[in-house]
């Protein structure tokens, strides 16, 4: 594979950035070698600085779920940018996707719209503490939820801990005001609640955690985390951001008929354009300046050119069978791979997000459960799909997904390259 105008983009950029990328995952550490430098992206493809082409399931990290360079996207952006890109006021864009989203969607009431999943997220605990007038937040270790100060925190030991930061530059003060349990553990959660009465102002979870493999949860356990909210008068909070508009219309929410309290979204909404999202019931979104005194604001808040790349992908979402088709389209995928009978070789899905595993296990629902030391094989693997022209997230910790724009053919050739890579690390 060549890879000499990726190597020396990379060498320039390390003058520019720190290690040379502007988010850390990019750098290729946890796979080796030298990070590939995309041009451009047309369907299931990308084509990088050397002309190497590579069928993608990255996908941006899941947002292009239509595929790369959709015509629809990008004629309404097209459209849009000709009348200006940015007001820093009202549009009736704005409007529209909000009425497209709340109208097709029980669970939340109001919305409102920022520029990324971090800061959906970091609003969505401010709305929460405003709104019990609570302190404490209860996270879980293996949830990724955005590089805000109070969610950098790592489980420390313990069942219940206020853990450790994870980041450098997080006051010991924001450490202090989250509690950190793992997944999947009733009783860690249950003396959370019994340590911590009346102080914690909400619960926050990726309902389908896809940020450190693929921990898919019971439904039971949600279902416990919504009544013991319920009970004490917390908030639940689903952060969304990857699981949102992605494994349905509704998301996670929807597939497990679990209504929270705040959820928050990005990536699918803003059709591969920078946006997020927190909504709610109208009586929390009330407590969200300028009606109420939680204050939040952003210049770039609804952009037009993000909201019109947002509604033309959403509305093909709620087309007939959407989603059900992309599931079949993973399906098709999973079936081949699964065929390997490689020692310790898995493959976990939900709905059109999958996670490649080295693990004897049949579930992995904890950070705890993933061996770090199987990361060598992804690695190994890692580098003969791209040599085959697979394209993946750069770590062994990261999803794939799948997009409408995904044909059979590449599908077949995956489960080729799969097949080659495998009998490598094998």
């Amino acid at each position: 594979m060549k890879n000499n105008t990726s190597a020396q983009l990379f060498e320039k950029a390390k003058n520019f950035f720190p290690g040379g990328v502007n988010s850390p995952v990019r750098a290729f550490r946890s796979v080796g070698g030298t990070p590939l430098f995309i041009d451009k992206g047309k369907g299931s493809h990308i084509w990088d600085a050397d002309g190497n082409e590579l069928v993608d399931y990255c996908c941006s990290w899941g947002p292009l779920i239509l595929g790369h360079a959709n015509e629809k996207v990008l004629n309404a952006v097209e459209k849009t940018m000709r009348n200006g890109t940015s007001f820093g006021a009202p549009t009736r864009l704005e409007n529209e996707l909000a009425e497209l989203i709340l109208s097709n969607n029980p669970f939340i009431e109001k919305i409102r719209f920022v520029s990324s999943g971090t800061e959906a997220v970091m609003s969505a605990i401010r709305l929460a503490r405003g709104f019990t007038g609570r302190n404490k937040i209860l996270k879980f270790e293996g949830c990724y939820h955005g590089h805000s100060d109070s969610l950098l925190v790592k489980a420390g030991s313990g069942l219940v801990t206020f853990g450790n930061t994870s980041s450098a530059g997080v006051p010991e003060s924001f450490v202090n005001e989250t509690i950190v349990v793992s997944l999947n553990n009733k009783k860690a959660v249950e003396e959370a609640f019994a340590q911590f009465h009346n102080q914690i102002a909400c619960i926050i979870i990726e309902p389908i955690p896809a940020n450190n493999g693929l921990l898919l949860q019971d439904k039971d356990y949600l279902q416990f985390l919504r009544d013991i909210c319920t009970k004490n008068g917390t908030l639940l909070l689903f952060d969304e951001v990857i699981s949102g508009f992605r494994v349905g219309f509704t998301g996670a929410a929807g597939y497990y008929n679990i209504k929270p309290d705040i959820i928050t979204y990005g990536k699918i909404i803003g059709g591969g354009f920078p946006v997020g999202a927190y909504g709610a019931s109208k009586e929390i979104m009330s407590k969200i300046s300028p009606e109420g005194g939680v204050y939040q604001a952003g210049t770039l808040s609804g952009n037009p050119v993000a909201m019109s790349a947002g509604i033309a992908q959403l509305s093909e979402c709620l087309k007939p069978n959407f989603y059900k088709k992309l599931e079949s389209k993973t399906q098709k995928l999973l079936s081949g791979l699964s065929q390997f009978k490689t020692k310790n070789f898995k493959v976990f899905s939900v709905g059109s997000i999958f996670w490649i595993a080295f693990t004897d296990k049949d579930k992995i629902q904890t950070a705890e459960d993933i061996d770090a030391d199987s990361m060598q094989y992804f690695r190994t693997m890692y580098h003969h799909l791209l040599e085959h022209g697979i394209y993946m997230g750069p770590s062994g910790y990261e999803v794939g997904f799948m997009s409408e724009a995904h044909s059979d053919d590449d599908i077949t050739k995956t489960i080729a390259a799969f097949h080659k890579a495998l009998q490598h690390v094998q």
